[in-house]
């Protein structure tokens, strides 16, 4: 799905970043959007804050200073929380089994789950990188239930077809991966040529 700039101006995503483990999927979303000229909204919950920090030694600061934007969780007000704010996707990465469950609800509760439900109503596409295991039965009539919404769900299950080295090199491949599942032209994930 090609994503043409309104008005000249590069796509928008929304991306939002909560307590799971994982904070290097959100982080380098980040990165990679910058480098392909993409608007980025972050969104983080306080426990995303907490996460990010622990796992990869960010402060908050640190963390919003690699997005275009960045809108504190309690405010509902913000651009991202209403259907006429024109974004072509949404990503929560990682996202928690207590995200998912609000968003599976349609429980905005928060800036991040509002903004999800936008992205929902709008038939824009959501992408929920969720971060669990093993699922119980809520985590999975959860997922169900969203991705009858239209949400996309996407745990970061790494590949091994093209021999990875590295774990920046599953990493990378994951979030090259779900910028293609959003619909964004310029992700260049690896593609399986056949033995």
């Amino acid at each position: 799905m090609s994503t043409p700039a309104t008005s000249g101006r590069p796509p928008r995503l929304v991306v939002g970043i909560t307590g799971a483990s994982g904070a290097v999927y959100g982080v380098r979303l980040l990165q990679r959007a910058r480098s392909l000229g993409i608007e980025t909204h972050l969104v983080v919950t306080p426990a995303g804050v907490l996460n990010v920090h622990h796992e990869m030694g960010l402060d908050r600061r640190a963390l919003e200073d690699l997005a275009t934007a960045a809108h504190a969780p309690g405010d509902v007000g913000a651009c991202i929380a209403s259907g006429s704010f024109d974004t072509a996707a949404m990503a929560v990465t990682p996202c928690s089994m207590k995200t998912l469950a609000a968003i599976a609800h349609g429980f905005g509760d928060n800036l991040l789950t509002r903004a999800a439900d936008v992205t929902l109503k709008e038939r824009r596409r959501l992408l929920l990188m969720v971060r669990e295991t093993p699922f119980n039965l809520a985590h999975l009539r959860n997922m169900t239930a969203a991705t009858e919404m239209g949400a996309i769900v996407f745990p970061p299950l790494p590949a091994f077809y093209h021999r990875p080295t590295t774990i920046d090199e599953l990493v990378d491949e994951t979030v090259e991966r779900s910028l293609a599942l959003l619909g964004l032209d310029a992700a260049k994930p690896r593609e399986w040529n056949g033995l």
